[in-house]
């Protein structure tokens, strides 16, 4: 082959791997949850979709973070509780006061603080003020750990969402909220 052949070859092949073949998965892509469970009847009503949507988005979403957290050796409650005792600063902060922050509810708080605690992450501490009340801080290892995740996390989130555009993201949040607090 010579210079021509080799050109229009690359080129071809550029053609192929970049605009032909996403073109056909954006054209074979399904257009709603229906299609994409292949559910051959319409849902019974739009609430019933949406609950759907939410629920298979979720598990997807869930799926990596899952995975990210797992790789560093912590779980997504881990993470959460982690970056809220992180955030008090020095002081620490109230163990009920992390139950109440989390994304996701934890009803077992205090085994979630203890295997934090076991793994060298968070150290308790009884409160000045109220000797009942438990105080708790993060460690140096536990903001080591922080330090090493919280850019991958920040990429993940990119990653799933960012092909959405800023308005679209900020529409989505609020209609969120609204399903929590209608």
């Amino acid at each position: 082959m010579g210079p021509c052949a080799d050109l229009i070859y690359t080129l071809t092949g550029y053609v192929l791997q970049h605009i032909v073949v996403p073109m056909k998965a954006v054209r074979d892509r399904p257009r709603n949850l229906q299609q994409e469970i292949g559910k051959l009847k319409a849902f019974g009503f739009p609430e019933q979709e949406a609950s759907l949507n939410l629920a298979r988005t979720h598990a997807l979403i869930s799926r990596d973070f899952n995975q990210l957290f797992k790789d560093h050796g912590i779980s997504d409650p881990q993470y959460n509780a982690l970056h809220i005792v992180a955030a008090a600063g020095r002081d620490g902060v109230l163990s009920e006061t992390i139950g109440a922050r989390m994304v996701t509810h934890d009803p077992d708080t205090t085994r979630l603080i203890d295997q934090l605690e076991k793994t060298d992450l968070v150290r308790r501490s009884r409160s000045t003020e109220d000797r009942r009340c438990v105080c708790v801080s993060i460690t140096p290892e536990g903001r080591r750990l922080l330090f090493r995740v919280k850019k991958k996390v920040h990429d993940l989130h990119r990653r799933q969402l960012g092909h959405l555009g800023r308005k679209q993201l900020e529409q989505l949040s609020r209609l969120l909220f609204l399903v929590r607090h209608p």
